[in-house]
């Protein structure tokens, strides 16, 4: 964990703590090793910042690709392990590093939604986190957030009042020879479970 990572973790972590009460529920099924595809509900901005702060190791995050342009930014995000990945076509590259991530024993926060809810209650899965789940052979943790929505929700220009809490579920590593689905049907059946996982946690 290099130091601006460190240091982002912990005055993240005091923050979420002191304006929202910040609390993680099953925080004990979080302390394992290796590499696990970290999987969650998407209904905010602060999803990767509030997931990564449960964790007391590094986790690595997607953004657009757009924010790295800034050089402050971009340098800023990369210290934070964040990956930079093209959302409005297809990038070979980001996959590519993602599978090498998880086959290197890393953990890679994932939202199988693909973007923010509009009201807040979780969406379908697309097929993406099936690929990575099939490519990475990684286990998956699912994880959802309660509050995060009522805190800074989309279209959002200021940070509301709210509670927030993080379920953390059970590490789930997918038999892949079980399934009769291949290709991309395989993709979306993975995903689906695993989408299911994650809105069947409560608080």
């Amino acid at each position: 964990m290099n130091f601006s990572y460190w240091l982002g973790h912990r005055l993240f972590g005091e923050l979420a703590r002191g304006l929202f009460d910040y609390r993680v529920v099953g925080a004990e099924k979080l302390q394992f090793s290796g590499p696990a595809i970290i999987a969650s509900n998407h209904v905010s901005f602060l999803d990767p910042p509030l997931i990564g702060a449960a964790f007391d190791s590094v986790v690595h995050s997607f953004a657009r690709k757009t924010l790295f342009d800034h050089p402050v930014a971009g340098m800023i995000l990369r210290s934070w392990q964040v990956l930079a990945v093209d959302l409005d076509k297809p990038d070979p590259a980001a996959l590519k590093t993602t599978i090498r991530l998880l086959r290197d024993g890393k953990k890679v926060v994932m939202f199988p939604e693909g973007t923010r809810s509009f009201d807040g209650l979780p969406q379908s899965a697309e097929a993406g986190v099936g690929l990575f789940i099939a490519k990475g052979k990684a286990p998956v943790l699912p994880v959802r957030l309660f509050g995060a929505y009522e805190a800074y929700p989309r279209g959002a220009k200021t940070l509301r009042p709210a509670r927030i809490t993080l379920v953390v579920g059970d590490l789930w590593q997918p038999d892949l020879k079980s399934y009769s689905e291949t290709g991309k049907e395989l993709y979306q059946v993975l995903a689906n479970e695993v989408m299911h996982r994650i809105s069947e946690l409560r608080v």
